[in-house]
């Protein structure tokens, strides 16, 4: 497994100098070593080429992180921020604090869409307290209802303050903006992976219930607490920076428990890869299909997400039968 591990970092390393090669203007190596400091060759690599590539790498692996939390807090595999609410629920949030302070910073946007996407995931899991589950598809389907009441009320609102144009940057995954000073939030939402990689064993006994996890002397209702904190602001951080990558934090875990098992510990660093190269590959495509025009990640994102979600449930549906 370390060499299978060690072979997925090469894999994401070479992606990473594709994406950072890949763009309108053509940056070769020889170039770059043979430039200036100051050369614009050099000057395009570290504005945009480098931040652009991190910004991925780093979404990537903190949204499959958002998500392995949510499916083991909730207890169902096809619960991710796209699916429970939240990220509809951040970006309403984003919304409101542009309505009320227009010239707020990066970092109060994210507050703020923290808190609603905190908001937003306590009703969702309040809900799934007061209904009967008979399927784990109700799950997903109560998370996408909701969702989509919610991006009702923030299209309802955006359109009367004519911010639509706004919005449609909160709610399609785009790194084509990305540039240095403007997606620094990413590096504490990997600080926020690595907390939830310090509380893995905490967050693995409270997938098991919470009538398991208090007999075994855990603080259950802390450590949900805890794991709704760190998806809120991840899921905000991510929409703030670059908007919603829909599918990614149900998709990847989902693959990952199919060889590893519902050990957090063991999962989120493969979880992180994963989400990390699946991101990566993503905008690649979305640069090359079209060039020298480009299809936003999120879109990309979405059509091989849902392909793999029908594939997840078809394999759930041979198993159950």
């Amino acid at each position: 497994m370390r060499l299978a591990f060690f072979a997925g970092l090469v894999v994401l390393c070479v992606l990473g100098l594709s994406s950072t090669a890949i763009g309108v203007s053509d940056i070769s190596w020889g170039t770059l070593l043979s430039a200036e400091p100051g050369g614009q060759s050099m000057q395009l690599l570290l504005v945009s080429r480098l931040p652009r590539t991190f910004a991925i790498v780093l979404s990537g692996a903190a949204l499959g992180m958002a998500g392995l939390i949510m499916q083991m807090i909730a207890r169902n595999r096809f619960v991710e921020p796209s699916t429970a609410g939240t990220s509809e629920s951040a970006s309403l949030g984003v919304l409101a604090i542009t309505l009320v302070a227009p010239d707020a910073s990066l970092f109060s946007k994210m507050v703020c869409a923290a808190s609603f996407a905190l908001a937003g995931t306590t009703v969702f899991l309040l809900i799934l307290r007061r209904i009967p589950l008979r399927s784990a598809l109700v799950v997903p389907l109560l998370g996408l209802i909701l969702g989509s009441v919610i991006d009702s009320v923030t299209t309802f609102f955006a359109y009367r303050f004519d911010l639509l144009q706004s919005l449609s940057a909160w709610t399609v995954g785009d790194f084509s903006s990305v540039l240095r000073g403007r997606y620094e939030l990413l590096w504490g939402a990997f600080a926020l992976t690595a907390l939830a990689y310090l509380a893995a064993d905490r967050f693995t006994l409270a997938g098991m219930g919470e009538a398991f996890a208090t007999n075994l002397g855990l603080d259950y209702r802390k450590v949900v607490m805890l794991g709704l904190v760190i998806v809120s602001m991840v899921t905000a951080a991510v929409v703030v920076t670059v908007g919603m990558i829909p599918f990614l934090g149900m998709v990847v875990p989902n693959i990952v428990s199919m060889a590893f098992g519902d050990n957090a510990r063991r999962s989120l660093p493969w979880v992180a890869l994963l989400g990390a190269i699946f991101v990566l590959a993503c905008d690649i495509v979305g640069r090359v299909v079209r060039a020298p025009y480009e299809i936003p990640v999120g879109m990309i994102a979405g059509v091989l997400g849902s392909a793999l979600f029908l594939v997840l449930l078809r394999k759930r549906a041979a198993r159950a039968s």
